[in-house]
């Protein structure tokens, strides 16, 4: 069964499932992982996001959007919306999805880690410093600069003398390597609503233990910061006919 949805759906599922997992990794007690650091982190983002676009792109979604952000910059680029909030249920509920099976893997280790505020950063994102003017700064600019480089891997203008297409997920899943080590550090780099919001559902209703709040207050950043990004780079590639 082959289907833009169905693509959508399994492959932000496996990319929140693997992100997630780095995050449990390297933050949960007991985990051989432990302490590994931010580099591990943004590595294991970066791979996660290769092995979700090739799911995607496999179970019949070419574009492998994975992002409602790259959705909205499409269609703010070609004018046609008319898909937007397929692609969007489909990647909202895959978020989902993948992070209660991260949850479940690592279901041993919750009760071994103490600190609410560590548990919710294995599942959603928050500001180093809290500054909801720069935070949301740092979530457009970082989601901008994902969609143009996105585009620019798959533009004419790279594709008649660069790489393969076969190419273009390893070099998407490096794009974000980068942003993380980059631009990651203030605020987790979201870039992605559904990786943000579909987890926070997540941990919002499962019974973890000692979990605490699930940071509503500053769950609109990363959606507000994100899709603003998305139509400000869709708007540059619609003018520069990329």
């Amino acid at each position: 069964m082959h289907s833009v949805w169905l693509g959508e759906f399994l492959g932000t599922l496996v990319l929140v499932l693997l992100g997630g997992g780095v995050n449990a990794g390297v933050t949960l007690r007991k985990s051989y992982a432990a302490d590994a650091g931010w580099a591990v982190i943004c590595a294991g983002w970066a791979l996660a996001v290769l092995c979700g676009v090739l799911v995607a792109q496999a179970f019949g979604s070419p574009g492998a959007h994975l992002n409602p952000a790259i959705t909205l910059a499409a269609a703010v680029n070609t004018g046609n919306y008319s898909q937007v909030l397929v692609f969007w249920s489909a990647q909202l509920l895959g978020a989902m999805g993948g992070a209660s099976l991260m949850a479940l893997h690592y279901a041993p280790h919750w009760k071994l880690t103490p600190g609410p505020v560590d548990k919710l950063g294995v599942f959603c994102t928050n500001a180093a410093v809290r500054s909801p003017f720069f935070n949301i700064l740092s979530e457009a600019l970082g989601t901008a600069v994902l969609v143009v480089v996105a585009a620019a891997i798959g533009s004419h203008g790279v594709s008649a003398t660069g790489p393969a297409p076969a190419l273009a997920p390893w070099l998407v899943a490096s794009l974000v390597w980068g942003i993380g080590l980059s631009l990651g550090g203030t605020t987790g780099y979201a870039i992605n609503p559904a990786r943000d919001l579909g987890p926070r559902i997540v941990h919002w209703l499962l019974p973890i233990p000692g979990k605490g709040g699930s940071n509503w207050r500053y769950a609109p950043i990363p959606i507000i910061g994100d899709l603003a990004g998305a139509v400000l780079a869709g708007v540059l590639l619609h003018s520069a006919h990329l």
